[in-house]
């Protein structure tokens, strides 16, 4: 009775932390798909007046794209990979069940998976706050002058992609932590014949 009663307990706290990973799953898809979207919609132009030929005023229109910087086109790349990572993780929850699991084989191929997601999503999100930084005030020793006075939408829209994809990363380290804490070794109810 009392172990019907224990393997009762188990199975409901594996529904509710299963529970827990989809929904963190689905806002770190909200999140990285966002940062995506935001990020490949960014784009401002503004036309300068940079002589007088006569009375003629001459003009120049300048669009800041987020295609003319090499670390934006690998954030938008690396969120919508961390999308598309997402959703195949949450149609495999939904559709795949537990029992063709291959002795934790799923458990280690998802963590490590996600692993490599967060790795690629910080490391997209860390340049890009680096050329945000160089747009923001530029680099006086460089001579590289700051665009973000001229360009604000553009420096803002960025910045909001930014802070989507670290909440987006929040997110999977949450999952990871999760996941780890009830499959791993730190989940005392399966290893509580571990010795030190």
């Amino acid at each position: 009775m009392a172990e019907e009663k224990l393997v009762n307990d188990g199975s409901i706290r594996r529904s509710w932390v299963m529970i827990l990973v989809i929904l963190l799953r689905v806002l770190a898809l909200f999140a990285t798909a966002a940062a995506t979207i935001v990020m490949a919609l960014n784009k401002e132009s503004h036309t300068f007046g940079v002589a007088t030929v006569g009375n003629a005023p001459v003009t120049i229109t300048v669009t800041a794209k987020f295609q003319h910087t090499p670390a934006n086109i690998m954030f938008v790349v690396a969120n919508g990979i961390a999308s598309l990572h997402n959703l195949l993780m949450l149609s495999l929850v939904c559709f795949v069940n537990q029992k063709y699991d291959f002795k934790g084989l799923r458990f280690i191929t998802v963590a490590t998976l996600d692993m490599v997601t967060i790795a690629v999503l910080s490391g997209a999100a860390t340049a890009v706050a680096f050329m945000g930084e160089l747009a923001r005030h530029g680099n006086s020793h460089a001579r590289w002058n700051k665009i973000c006075d001229n360009f604000d939408r553009f420096c803002d829209q960025a910045s909001g992609a930014m802070l989507a994809s670290y909440i987006g990363i929040l997110f999977f380290m949450l999952v990871n932590l999760v996941n780890t804490f009830e499959h791993g070794r730190f989940n005392p109810s399966k290893n509580h014949n571990l010795s030190a």
